[in-house]
C-alpha cells in the first residue's frame, strides 16, 4: 500500500500512455483557461455557439437532415477522396484470388491503414499528387491517402513480389527517402514537408513489427494483430465478436512504440506524443505532473482501424467513448479562426513568408493549443447535438470530427487564407506528430 500518496514514476509513465490520460490531462489545461491562466491564449467560451452554428451549416449543406449517413472520421475517407478506392481494391483481391478469405481481407485493410496513417503528416502548402487513373489532383491528407493506396497496390510495402497486397517488416526495411519521394511525386517543383520523418516512421515500423511477434507474428505484419485481438475478444449473445478498444490501443501504443522519436521520457520510458505544458508547472510538484498526453497519430490509427474492424470484419468495438477528438491543426485552427481561442500578441515569432506565427510542435503554445482542442471538441460536439436534438449515440464524436470540425477547420482556413489554406498558426512539421 502506498501511504505517501505519491504515484511511482513507472506507474505515471504507463498512465500517460493510456487513452483516459489524454482527456484528463487536457482537462487540467482547460480548467486553467476558464480562470484566464493560459500563457499564450485567451479563452472565449461564448464563441463556442458560433463554432457549433458554423459546423451545423456545413453538416446540413452536405447531409441535409440525414445525419445518420455521416461516416466516421478515419483514413478510409481520405483513401476514397474523389472516387471510391477501398471497396474496389477489396473486390479486385477477390477476383484475383479465389481462395481469399475474410480474415486475410481484414489483415490487408489493417496493413493498408497503418502505413497510410503513418504517411499522413502535414505535407505543406506546395505539394500535390496527380492520380493518373482519374486525372484528379490532390493535396494534403487526401493526396497522401490516395498516394498511399497506389503504393500499397504496387507492392511498395511488401517483400513478396507474388503477394503485393500486404505490408511486412522485410518490405518496409527496403524503403528509402528516394523511393518515397518518387512514389509521392516529390521533386524540386513539387516539394513535400517532412519527407525524411515520414520515411523514418516506415523504416522504424519494420523494426517495431519484428520486435513484437506477440502482436504482429514472426513475419512482422501489421494485419497479424487480428490474431491477438481475437484472443482478447468475446462472442456476444447475437453471435458477434466484441473486442475491447483497450486491447487495440494496447497493440498500437506498445507495439508501435519504437517508431516514434524519443522525446520526453519518464522513469526511462519513452512517452511518445506527450509534452510538458508550462502552465501546469508548479513549485514542489512531482515529476511528470506538468505533462500532457495527446497521442494524435495513435488515435488516428485507432479511429481508422476501428472502422475496418466494424465494416470488413463485422466486429463490435467496446469502449469507443474513451476516444478523444484529434489535437491537430484543422480542429485547432477552427477554434482560433472563429475566436474561441485568441493568441496573445507578440509572443510567437512571425514567419516572413506567410506573415503567420510559426513554431515547432514542442513549443508550449502548441501544447496549450492542442490541449484546449481536445476538450473543446467534446464541448462543440455537445453543442451541436443540443442544437440538433440528437444524442451521442445518434451523432458520435467520430461523425462530428468527420462532418463538422475537421472539415470546418479546413473551410474557414480557405476563406481566411485562400492562397495557402494554411492553419492560423503554422507548425514546423517533421512528419512524426501532425
Amino acid at each position: 500500500m502506498n501511504i505517501t500518496g505519491i504515484i511511482p514514476l513507472e506507474q505515471k509513465a504507463e498512465y500517460l500512455r493510456t487513452l483516459p490520460a489524454i482527456r484528463e490531462r487536457c482537462s487540467r489545461v482547460h480548467d486553467l483557461a476558464k480562470q484566464g491562466k493560459l500563457q499564450y491564449f485567451d479563452y472565449h467560451p461564448e464563441k463556442e455557439a458560433d463554432v457549433a452554428d458554423f459546423c451545423i451549416e456545413i453538416m446540413k449543406r452536405d447531409y441535409g437532415s440525414n445525419f445518420s449517413s455521416i461516416e466516421p472520421h478515419g483514413r478510409w475517407r481520405h483513401l476514397d477522396t474523389g472516387v471510391g478506392r477501398v471497396l474496389p481494391e477489396i473486390a479486385k483481391w477477390r477476383i484475383k484470388e479465389d481462395s481469399l478469405d475474410a480474415r486475410e481481407e481484414i489483415k490487408r485493410i489493417i496493413d493498408l491503414f497503418i502505413v497510410s496513417v503513418l504517411l499522413d503528416a502535414g505535407a505543406g502548402n506546395q505539394w500535390t499528387y496527380h492520380e493518373k487513373s482519374s486525372g484528379l489532383k490532390f493535396t494534403r491528407s487526401e493526396g497522401l491517402g490516395v498516394a498511399s493506396i497506389h503504393m500499397f497496390d504496387r507492392g511498395f510495402f511488401s517483400s513478396d513480389p507474388d503477394q503485393p497486397f500486404r505490408v511486412d517488416a522485410a518490405g518496409l526495411a527496403r524503403i528509402t527517402v528516394e523511393k518515397v519521394a518518387e512514389a509521392m511525386q516529390v521533386n524540386e517543383s513539387n516539394p513535400m514537408v517532412g519527407l525524411e520523418g515520414r520515411t523514418s516512421l516506415l523504416t522504424g515500423l519494420s523494426s517495431a513489427l519484428i520486435a513484437s511477434p506477440q502482436f504482429f507474428g514472426k513475419e512482422g505484419r501489421p494485419g497479424n494483430m487480428i490474431d491477438f485481438l481475437e484472443l482478447q475478444s468475446k462472442v456476444n449473445g447475437n453471435g458477434k465478436r466484441v473486442v475491447p478498444l483497450a486491447a487495440l490501443w494496447h497493440v498500437l501504443i506498445e507495439g508501435l512504440d519504437p517508431i516514434w522519436p524519443s522525446r520526453i521520457q519518464l522513469a526511462g520510458k519513452s512517452l511518445g506524443d506527450v509534452w510538458p505544458c508550462t502552465v501546469l508547472s508548479a513549485p514542489g510538484q512531482s515529476e511528470g505532473d506538468d505533462l500532457v498526453a495527446f497521442h494524435k497519430l495513435t488515435s488516428w490509427l485507432t479511429y481508422s482501424i476501428v472502422e475496418g474492424l466494424q465494416k470488413v470484419a463485422k466486429w463490435e468495438i467496446e469502449g469507443l467513448e474513451d476516444l478523444t477528438g484529434l489535437p491537430e491543426y484543422r480542429n485547432g485552427g477552427l477554434l482560433v479562426d472563429l475566436g474561441v481561442l485568441i493568441l496573445k500578441p507578440d509572443l510567437l515569432p512571425i514567419d516572413s513568408m506567410s506573415g503567420l506565427p510559426k513554431v515547432q510542435p514542442s513549443h508550449p503554445a502548441i501544447v496549450e493549443w492542442r490541449a484546449m482542442t481536445v476538450i473543446e471538441l467534446d464541448r462543440i460536439a455537445d453543442a451541436i447535438r443540443t442544437k440538433l436534438g440528437l444524442t451521442s449515440k445518434q451523432l458520435t464524436l467520430a461523425q462530428v470530427l468527420e462532418s463538422a470540425t475537421w472539415k470546418g477547420g479546413r473551410e474557414i482556413a480557405k476563406k481566411k487564407r485562400p492562397e495557402t489554406t494554411s492553419p492560423p498558426i503554422e507548425i514546423e512539421s517533421d512528419g512524426t506528430v501532425f
